[in-house]
């Protein structure tokens, strides 16, 4: 399954990307710290999951889905973030999990990994 991991923090995406790993599935990942890498980041490689942190430098999280939507609209948009204010614009992604929930977001990951082997 091909996954872009979206994140300021290349920590997180690390764990992100093991926590899939760890899950049993078999992963690509790209990862995109800036709006300036969209482009390369998606070059040839069309995801089928986006993993996106709520909160990134002078990138806000619903920017960030409506410019990966443009290059690859048939993805699933998964916000994860560390905390739920209750003020985030959410509209638009398919999920919100939290960046600690690795059962949830294994859960939504799975069905996605499943078709395409199927």
């Amino acid at each position: 399954m091909r996954v872009l991991i979206v994140d300021d923090s290349r920590d997180d995406a690390e764990l992100t990307e093991f926590a899939l790993r760890e899950g049993g599935l078999e992963v690509e990942c790209r990862r995109l710290c800036q709006a300036d890498g969209l482009a390369a980041a998606l070059d040839g490689f069309v995801p089928q999951l986006v993993l996106c942190d709520m909160n990134l430098p002078g990138w806000s999280g619903p920017e960030a889905l409506a410019a990966v939507r443009r290059r690859a609209p048939s993805a699933r948009y998964v916000f994860l973030t560390g905390a739920l204010k209750g003020a985030e614009d959410v509209s638009g992604a398919d999920a919100v999990v939290l960046k600690d929930d690795t059962a949830r977001l294994l859960a939504l990951a799975r069905p996605l990994a499943a078709a395409e082997t199927a």
